[in-house]
């Protein structure tokens, strides 16, 4: 029989403050004794020795100022994403500097502004050579109503990304934009019906949802809602706010005057980009969530180096939910 020893009490469990010291003030001696293992030597690097393109915060969120077109200012609960590069000698960062620089500008200045003097002081302070900034908020606009004289507040995801690649720095604007889209084959397979067989029928229609995505040029500004306002021209099937009898009418009449498979929808918000000098490389990602089919349609179009890419991601249409 195995003969039972006593724990060693005092060893294992040492007799330790367990309340919480809410008199303890730190200086600074006791700060620099503080370790910092994130920002060790190369010696404590996991895994390999390589550069990390992208590495920092997901989803702080603060409040934002932004100026509006006409003049005005709206401060939106803003989702901050803050990255930089990492070279491959260095063991990490410290991310809590990403949240320090945006508190520093968010509350002086709007919403570019923070971006510019955010990404200045971090890519200096963490000594990086390339990093990027997206603000992701919801924007709302004030929206007529077709026919009826209703109003009512749209609200538009959009992203504002600062990146800096090679000392070279691009500005990018992101917009989901979400529409009605009319099948042209089901409405002419519609009336077809009617005409020869005296057939009622509806053609389907669906929600639909495209994500713009453009390069800003330096020397004029665009705003957001010049961006959505674009989009309205090219796809004037926006989804409705407030609604009345005449209102859906109006709808149906303006969803059979512009009927629209995917691919005419993706080269028509094309159109309306490439025609704005303010504009350079664009992509634009175009879901129509069918209502006939069990599955999606979905196109993308791109114009020029920002956006070219070789392979999807597996989750690029499945982000687009109207």
């Amino acid at each position: 029989m195995t003969e039972a020893r006593p724990i060693a009490t005092e060893r294992a469990y040492p007799a330790l403050k367990r309340e919480y010291p809410a008199d303890f003030r730190v200086d600074d001696s006791y700060k620099a004794s503080l370790p910092d293992l994130q920002n060790g030597p190369a010696s404590l690097i996991v895994g390999a020795r390589a550069p990390i393109q992208h590495v920092g915060i997901s989803n702080f969120r603060l409040p934002i100022r932004y100026q509006t077109r006409e003049g005005g200012e709206i401060t939106l609960e803003t989702s901050v994403t803050g990255t930089v590069s990492l070279e491959a000698d260095r063991k990490g960062i410290n991310m809590s500097r990403i949240m320090r620089s945006f508190y520093a500008h968010a509350e002086k200045r709007f919403s570019m502004g923070v971006l510019e003097a955010a990404l200045d002081d971090y890519k200096s302070d963490l000594e990086s050579l390339d990093a990027r900034i997206q603000m992701r908020f919801s924007f709302p606009m004030r929206v007529e109503s077709l026919r009826s004289g209703l109003s009512g507040w749209q609200y538009y995801d959009i992203a504002l990304e600062l990146v800096e690649r090679a000392g070279q720095r691009l500005q990018i604007m992101h917009l989901d934009f979400v529409y009605s889209s009319t099948c042209p084959c089901s409405l002419e397979l519609s009336e077809h019906a009617r005409q020869m067989r005296g057939q009622l029928a509806t053609p389907h229609s669906q929600r639909s949802i495209a994500r713009i995505s453009a390069v800003v040029l330096g020397h004029e500004r665009i705003w957001f809602e010049d961006l959505v306002d674009l989009c309205r021209a090219a796809v004037p099937t926006e989804t409705q706010v407030m609604v009345k009898r005449e209102d859906e009418q109006a709808f149906a009449e303006l969803n059979a005057a512009n009927p629209i498979f995917v691919e005419d929808a993706v080269r028509a918000f094309a159109a309306g980009l490439m025609a704005d000098p303010r504009i350079g490389d664009f992509r634009v990602v175009a879901s129509h969530q069918e209502s006939l089919h069990s599955h999606d349609a979905v196109s993308v179009l791109t114009q020029g180096e920002t956006f070219a890419q070789v392979s999807l991601d597996p989750s690029i249409f499945a982000g687009l939910r109207a």
